[in-house]
């Protein structure tokens, strides 16, 4: 049977098994000294690959297994943002909104005129909080699923993956979003450069205005999951 998590009352926490659920730490700090819960309040717990069942919490403070094991509804197509690197903790907020948005794969690359070049160390940590900053959004907006982080790579390799299904650059003058292109890579603050725009990709439009990079892409991301929520539909 599935259903969705949010139907169920109390908060989400991601636990590693189902069937024995063991709060971290961290869940329980914020369980009990955040959120105040009491033994015998109901809460949810999550495996992030789309499986929860309804929860109490208990003395310790642990969790109790109330109810079965669920799953939600998979969801079709996979949809994809990947976006340019931005400065500061804008990648964060990105990470942030398009895991509530449910945006499935989410993939931080390096453009031509990225202002931001993380060394091999710094990109391992930042991908370590964008992926924390991604469970904790998905516990937020109780969705089950955490989304796949990848690695930051380049704009070249990422073009050349074949693992992503049809893809699209965000660009003012291309057409509407479309689930027949599920993934929507978005550049950086300075735009695209020559060499990129002259790649032999499709181009999609995500409105009139000059858009900010960490808007365009959770912009991309709200009108995939809207198109394939049916939310709206497309134009033909």
């Amino acid at each position: 049977m599935a259903d969705h998590p949010g139907d169920h009352p109390g908060p989400l926490v991601f636990v590693t098994d189902l069937d024995h659920p063991a709060l971290s730490d961290a869940d329980a700090h914020h369980l009990v000294r955040v959120l105040r819960l009491r033994p015998g309040d109901p809460l949810t717990v999550a495996d992030g690959a789309g499986r929860f069942r309804p929860a109490a919490l208990t003395d310790g403070p642990a969790v109790a297994p109330t109810g079965e094991v669920r799953a939600m509804a998979r969801r079709e197509p996979t949809v994809t943002v990947g976006f340019a690197l931005v400065k500061g903790e804008k990648p964060e907020l990105v990470v942030q909104k398009l895991t509530e948005l449910g945006v499935d794969r989410i993939v931080p690359f390096r453009a031509d005129r990225s202002v931001v070049r993380w060394d091999d160390a710094k990109a391992a940590k930042a991908l370590e909080r964008l992926r924390a900053v991604a469970a904790s959004a998905a516990a937020q907006c109780h969705r089950a699923d955490l989304p796949v982080i990848d690695p930051v790579t380049s704009l070249d390799a990422l073009l050349a993956r074949d693992d992503l299904g049809p893809l699209a650059m965000a660009d003012r003058g291309g057409e509407p979003p479309s689930l027949d292109r599920p993934t929507v890579l978005v550049g950086p603050e300075g735009g695209w450069s020559d060499r990129e725009l002259a790649l032999p990709t499709a181009r999609v439009a995500l409105g009139g205005h000059v858009l900010r990079a960490e808007t365009a892409a959770v912009t991309a991301g709200a009108l995939l999951t809207a198109l394939r929520g049916g939310v709206v539909t497309e134009r033909r």
